[in-house]
């Protein structure tokens, strides 16, 4: 095997678990035109809006699924440019070495989801389209396989101004917003004892809601990787 060979074959090891599952972009599939999330009431008592801890409020891991040190959570945010900025870094930031597995990233996103509960499932479904398969991550490991997110723009897209307009009253939370997200995936791992390293431009999407409806942002959905609203 030549020297392009070798690079090409290491590069590989650091992307072959990145590919995602195929999912249609767009504004209507993520379940944002519902209107204004409201707890269910007991019948008789008038219903009570439930808002999330203040922006200054502390917020600490929670226990891994798997035992091991916890993922950092999210940390909270009223703004919604850098509450949208703070769950890309999260949803990127992971470390096969650590003992944590997939599943133990995916609760630390879900743990700032919609308290609602009317967009977790699909959530986790995002979600897990940006993680490694299990199978992959076991993979991964064997080569100490760690990634990072370096950000270059958050914006409002045009699209999703767009949709705001064209949305009928009443059928977008208040406070409801997209950034999209261009930046640079990062990947560091070994191969036969040595360091190696891959870097791949990404851009996708984070749809939030934050006050009126809520005192601290919330994630609502993500759209597919490298295929966000512009």
């Amino acid at each position: 095997m030549d020297t392009s060979d070798r690079s090409s074959r290491r590069r590989l090891v650091l992307i072959a678990a990145g590919s995602v599952t195929t999912l249609v972009c767009g504004v209507g599939i993520y379940g944002l035109a519902t209107g204004p999330h409201t707890p269910t009431s007991t019948p008789g008592t008038s219903p009570t809006i439930t808002t999330s801890p203040s922006p200054s409020a502390p917020t600490t891991a929670k226990p891994s699924a798997s035992g091991a040190p916890a993922v950092p959570p999210v940390a909270r945010s009223a703004d919604p440019e850098q509450f949208a900025r703070n769950v890309a870094t999260t949803l990127f930031a992971w470390d096969t070495t650590t003992g944590l597995l997939p599943l133990d990233y995916t609760s630390a996103i879900l743990a700032v989801g919609d308290p609602s509960g009317a967009e977790q499932a699909g959530l986790a479904t995002d979600v897990a389209a940006y993680l490694p398969s299990r199978t992959a991550w076991q993979d991964l490991r064997t080569y100490s396989t760690s990634q990072h997110l370096t950000i270059d723009s958050a914006y409002i897209p045009d699209q999703w101004g767009d949709a705001v307009a064209q949305a009928p009253e009443g059928q977008l939370a208040p406070g409801t917003v997209a950034y999209t997200i261009e930046g640079t995936r990062h990947r560091a791992g070994t191969w036969n004892g040595e360091p190696v390293t891959s870097a791949h431009k990404v851009e996708f999407t984070v749809f939030v809601v934050c006050a009126p409806t809520y005192d601290t942002c919330h994630l609502l959905r993500l759209s597919q990787l490298d295929n966000p609203l512009r």
